[in-house]
């Protein structure tokens, strides 16, 4: 026979929990900012550099959050491919802005792959950045050029428009031939009358033609 077990065993076995395994560090687009950098709002104030550096540390990225770290990423990625310092609003810099958006929402689905609002949100981003990549691609191809190696971005040709064949559709297009045959047939008399008569009047002008000329 087993010996009993203890009530506090009995106890802890009860309110016992399973082990959760750890989360896989999923690398971020934003662990190339340093963690010293100012933060975009205080970046430019002239006694930034004067003040202790315990203010510091609480106004740099160290102890930032995501959205402001997302807006020193933007920043960066638009100085990149901006056309002078006062564009703000070009194609390039609107695929610059919804590029950082796009990696965002791309990590933050690896770890809540269920969040479908994002989900829709990102989608709806990447249709965004690829019309306007296209439209540069026709446009502007030495600027597509240097916007997709600057940002990384692979970009595709989009497929070639193709129909799904279907028993329906395959009817339909069977039935519109045999419709197309059966005009054709009814017409060829009166194509064949208007040939003929365009043939005698060539050979009428070809014979006036020689007369005069003899």
């Amino acid at each position: 026979f087993h010996q009993a077990c203890s009530p506090f065993i009995q106890t802890a076995r009860c309110y016992a929990r399973p082990v959760r395994r750890k989360r896989k560090e999923i690398p971020s687009h934003l662990d190339d900012l340093p963690p010293t950098m100012i933060k975009k709002d205080y970046a430019n104030v002239p006694i930034i550099d004067s003040v202790d550096d315990v203010v510091k540390r609480l106004l740099s990225l160290e102890m930032a959050s995501q959205k402001e770290k997302m807006k020193i990423k933007i920043q960066q990625l638009v100085e990149k491919v901006r056309r002078s310092p006062s564009d703000n609003g070009s194609f390039e810099v609107q695929v610059a802005i919804l590029t950082a958006k796009i990696r965002t929402y791309e990590e933050h689905l690896q770890r809540h792959p269920k969040d479908k609002s994002n989900r829709r949100r990102m989608l709806m981003a990447i249709d965004r950045r690829r019309r306007l990549l296209a439209y540069l691609r026709r446009v502007r191809y030495d600027t597509f050029e240097n916007t997709c190696k600057q940002l990384n971005i692979q970009y595709s040709a989009p497929p070639e428009y193709t129909r799904r064949i279907t028993k329906r559709w395959l009817v339909k297009k069977a039935f519109c031939v045999k419709v197309f045959q059966e005009a054709r047939k009814l017409k060829a008399p009166e194509r064949l009358k208007r040939r003929r008569e365009w043939q005698e009047r060539a050979r009428a002008a070809r014979e006036e033609a020689a007369r005069c000329e003899g």
